[in-house]
């Protein structure tokens, strides 16, 4: 089972923004100063985009690779896959996501019309709402 990231989408006001980023590019790197130290586990996994306090969206990895700067890129598809939104707090970096707590993707034909914006499923949640 592949292990997963999870980032914020800094910038990206909704999936549609986040969507444009990939438009017309072949392949998507995204530079961190370290590489996670379960790199190995993540490749094959997917990075899961948050945006406004919900998971919205996933790009499989495809590896990593050391910069001329001492760097590190994350290569990813460059697909973005839609997810059932879920809800998940603000963090700097990445952290780990395990495959049993991804949200699954959407379906062909699926709507998202009817999920809860994160901030508003995060508060249910902490009430035993949802």
């Amino acid at each position: 089972m592949p292990l997963h990231l999870t980032k914020i989408a800094f910038g990206a006001k909704s999936y549609d923004h986040l969507e444009g980023w990939y438009e017309g590019r072949g392949e998507i790197r995204l530079t961190t100063r370290n590489r996670p130290t379960r790199h190995e586990e993540v490749v094959g996994g997917s990075l899961y985009w948050i945006i406004n306090h919900a998971i919205v969206a996933r790009s499989p990895i495809l590896g990593f690779v050391k910069t001329d700067d001492g760097r590190w890129d994350i290569v990813l598809e460059p697909t973005l896959i839609r997810v059932h939104q879920q809800a998940k707090r603000a963090h700097q970096g990445w952290r780990y996501l395990t495959d049993e707590k991804a949200p699954k993707d959407l379906a062909a034909g699926e709507d998202i019309g009817d999920a809860l914006p994160g901030k508003l499923a995060m508060k249910l949640e902490r009430l035993g709402l949802v």
